[in-house]
């Protein structure tokens, strides 16, 4: 695996996790990844047989053996990012289920960012998400 492959694998497991994949979930991966070097250089084809063999080894493994093989591929620095990213996207349709909290729980124990750090991730999302304005 990559790293580009191993990021983009992160951020499919944190939107299937809950065994979905919730469309706004895939959206907003996708918009994420394409701001971003090198996804933003790759043509529809290269991406799309890029997603196909993460979404075999998805099928073949679960979320947890795609995390366990993509978190050793990756930087500290780039950890740190597809953690953030994997936040990010478990919480776009405004939905925390249990099993989304174990994945980013088993993500933080794979990768070599402090819990620390990973806690204040996780709180940076939870005020960004917060729907402060309800009344």
């Amino acid at each position: 695996m990559t790293p580009s492959e191993a990021f983009a694998a992160i951020g499919l497991a944190a939107v299937a996790c809950d065994g979905a994949l919730d469309a706004d979930e895939a959206a907003m991966l996708r918009q994420l990844l394409e701001v971003r070097s090198p996804y933003s250089n790759l043509g529809e084809a290269v991406m799309g047989a890029m997603f196909d063999g993460l979404l075999g080894r998805l099928r073949t493994g679960g979320w947890e053996t795609l995390l366990m093989e993509a978190a050793p591929v990756l930087t500290p620095a780039q950890q740190e990012t597809a953690y953030a990213m994997a936040a990010l996207l478990v919480h776009t349709n405004r939905s925390f289920k249990p099993v989304e909290q174990q994945m980013l729980k088993r993500l933080g124990d794979l990768i070599s960012v402090p819990t620390e750090r990973c806690s204040q991730i996780l709180e940076v999302m939870a005020v960004l998400h917060r729907d402060s304005l309800r009344t």
